[in-house]
């Protein structure tokens, strides 16, 4: 039987203060995200908080902004912090989730194509299954080196089809949950 966690990675105040901060997309990541939280604490899943940490600027310990976004209430089983662009490598993670033999990795947060995806191609070279639940993700527009402009949904789209039956499962909220009740029965 496998036994999953819930990564919420990188869902922090530090990029209220960015730049490309916008909020058009945030209230409905706000409540999947939510519903995925209550789902997984509802089934016993260890929720884990994931807080990106750089030297300096927004993301740094002395800004004070390297907490959680104010909707979020939970209380997680572990909180690391990570220095690149996954939440496996160098957070002490990893080890928290074998020494609990975890193998099932449940991914959401905010930049969907950067921590998130990153995170997942990781996990999955390390031998977790995972799933990503996209629309528990977040992400803002992001311009291509010839000038384009890519949305926050087109860069979804893209993650998704870079990871599904490659590194992950895409499943809803929905779907994610109903995977955990049929994986405990």
């Amino acid at each position: 039987m496998s036994r999953s966690a819930l990564l919420i990675i990188d869902v922090q105040q530090s990029f209220q203060h960015r730049p490309f901060w916008q909020e058009d997309d945030l209230p409905a990541f706000q409540q999947a995200l939510t519903r995925l939280i209550t789902g997984c604490q509802q089934q016993g899943v260890p929720l884990v908080d994931v807080f990106h940490v750089s030297p300096e600027g927004p993301f740094s310990l002395a800004s004070g902004y390297v907490k959680r976004l104010p909707f979020l209430s939970h209380q997680a089983d572990v909180t690391v912090q990570k220095r690149v662009h996954n939440a496996l490598t160098e957070s002490g993670l990893d080890a928290w989730l074998r020494e609990r033999q975890i193998d099932h990795l449940i991914i959401s947060g905010i930049r969907t194509e950067q921590c998130c995806e990153t995170t997942t191609r990781v996990a999955s070279d390390l031998g977790y299954k995972v799933t990503f639940v996209t629309e528990a993700t977040l992400t803002f527009p992001m311009h291509h080196p010839d000038g384009s402009l890519f949305t926050p949904e087109q860069l979804k789209r893209h993650t998704e089809t870079v990871l599904v039956d490659r590194f992950a499962t895409i499943a809803s909220v929905d779907e994610a949950l109903a995977q955990l009740l049929h994986a405990q029965s």
